[in-house]
């Protein structure tokens, strides 16, 4: 079993210098929990992320040009794990982090609010880590593995929404029973 990580700090009420709060920002980010049908049952796809914990697939939405949440899920987790023809479900729910950025606002304390998305790939689909933004790996997980494998525990709900729904999915159909 992983150790599991909260992916978000309090936000303190004490500021930094006397006075004087630290800047904050708020950001919109979305993402993809994905998985395929196999014939031994389906699979979730996880990312290796830059801090090497085990994660989904998820990106800045670009609202100068009116990107939509389900369409910057997509676009985020195509890129992030390059995979394609991936069929989007169902909206599972919205995570909200807060973390100090260490790349573009540097010190800067981030509000930010990731809402991901159930997508299906092909079955067969492999895919392979974005190495220029740092993701490491992609792996496929059993689903009875993947609350185990995720290593952020704010994920919890969206990833046990995601799993019941892809069991509600995947379920074999009983054959009808005809009346004689």
């Amino acid at each position: 079993m992983q150790t599991k990580t909260p992916n978000s700090i309090k936000r303190s009420n004490s500021s930094s210098r006397a006075g004087q709060k630290p800047p904050t920002r708020t950001e919109v980010s979305a993402g993809g929990v994905v998985f395929q049908r196999t014939t031994h049952g389906p699979l979730i796809a996880f990312l290796l992320d830059p801090y090497n914990k085990w994660t989904f697939a998820k990106g800045h939405v670009n609202r100068a040009v009116g990107e939509s949440l389900p369409n910057a899920a997509r676009r985020e987790t195509e890129e992030e794990m390059h995979l394609t023809s991936l069929t989007l479900h169902e909206r599972l729910g919205t995570a909200e982090i807060w973390f100090h950025d260490r790349y573009k606002h540097k010190g800067t304390l981030v509000h930010k609010y990731i809402t991901y998305f159930l997508m299906e790939a092909p079955t067969g689909s492999v895919g392979y880590p974005q190495l220029d933004e740092l993701i490491h790996a992609v792996a496929w997980v059993p689903l009875s593995e993947a609350l185990d494998f995720s290593s952020y525990e704010n994920l919890g709900p969206v990833l046990q929404k995601a799993i019941r729904r892809i069991e509600q999915m995947t379920k074999p159909s009983k054959p009808a029973v005809v009346a004689q």
